[in-house]
């Protein structure tokens, strides 16, 4: 494997910026973060693995976070990265989209994994709702890449500190306004980052047997999560703990799977789990075709003694 000379790291969330610079810096020798946002934010990135750092400034007055896409252009044409690795949320895809258009290129999409072989950089992702997996090389001077949370590790301590260097961003072609900023409601989770996952289907009978999941996500440290019509149909769990190939795409150490059937795009979100364990009480469910460790069984009597054998190990 050969190491890419300079790439490039942007994403609208601090706690993602890590990540990035830790794939890379497994892909390549240099790697630059680009941050937009509070100085503090720029001393952080410097300690999460990235040899410079570019700070566009803070947010201010009527601006958004796209209006930096000027900026940034200018920055890769001047010094043309191998590769620029794009944090998937919703601003930064737009900037990732624009550049695009103006390189002339496309972007790469729901990255699954990427590595360098020889002078090629290969990205796998899934197509046709995760029924498949292919690889994709680009041809483009610079790559753009998006990448989702969970990709890539990154480690506690670099033990090194990258140069912060301030970018002047007082180019801005925009015709919107920021006018105003409100709080999202629903539950702030993040599965994408969890290490231990419990996700419960439609075998549970009762909303207020709910409680049984909780009690074993408390006794194994875990997040609770859910297939999609607990969240869209009946409403039981807010949407953000939906996973599945519209909802979030998890790569947890374990992964329990409670009264889950284990159709394919639910399968999708789970795939990347290290390990899976599956409890239902059809034992022809497809879901213990990819399962690890399955169990056939009435999950209101395997879930107690579950949660007590849990307890007396800790």
């Amino acid at each position: 494997m050969s190491a890419l000379k300079d790439i490039w790291v942007l994403s609208e969330k601090p706690e993602m910026l890590a990540e990035l610079c830790a794939g890379a810096r497994f892909l390549g020798s240099n790697v630059t973060a680009l941050v937009i946002g509070k100085e503090e934010e720029a001393e952080k990135a410097s300690k999460s693995g990235a040899d410079k750092v570019y700070w566009l400034g803070e947010i201010t007055g009527d601006r958004i976070f796209e209006d930096y896409t000027d900026t940034i252009y200018d920055l890769i044409t001047k010094e043309n990265p191998e590769l620029f690795l794009f944090g998937a949320s919703k601003r930064v895809k737009l900037i990732a989209g624009r550049l695009a258009a103006r390189l002339r290129t496309s972007v790469l999409t729901d990255i699954i994994e990427l590595k360098v072989e020889g002078y090629d950089l290969q990205a796998k992702r899934l197509v046709y709702g995760g029924l498949a997996v292919r690889t994709e090389m680009s041809t483009s001077q610079t790559v753009l890449a998006l990448v989702g949370r969970g990709v890539f590790t990154a480690p506690k301590d670099y033990g090194f500190q990258g140069n912060i260097y301030r970018i002047s961003s007082d180019k801005v072609e925009s015709s919107v306004k920021w006018l105003e900023k409100r709080v999202k409601s629903g539950e702030s989770v993040d599965l994408t980052a969890a290490k231990k996952v419990i996700g419960v289907g439609r075998g549970l009978k009762r909303q207020e047997d709910l409680q049984l999941i909780y009690d074993l996500a408390k006794t194994l440290n875990a997040e609770v999560a859910c297939s999609r019509p607990l969240a869209e149909g009946l409403n039981w769990l807010p949407r953000e703990r939906y996973i599945g190939v519209s909802g979030a795409v998890i790569k947890p150490d374990l992964y329990f799977a409670i009264g889950i059937s284990g159709q394919v795009q639910h399968m999708v979100g789970v795939n990347q789990a290290r390990t899976i364990v599956a409890i239902n009480s059809d034992k022809t469910a497809p879901i213990f075709a990819q399962a690890d460790y399955g169990l056939v069984g009435d999950l209101y009597k395997v879930l107690p003694l579950l949660i007590e054998m849990c307890s007396e190990a800790k």
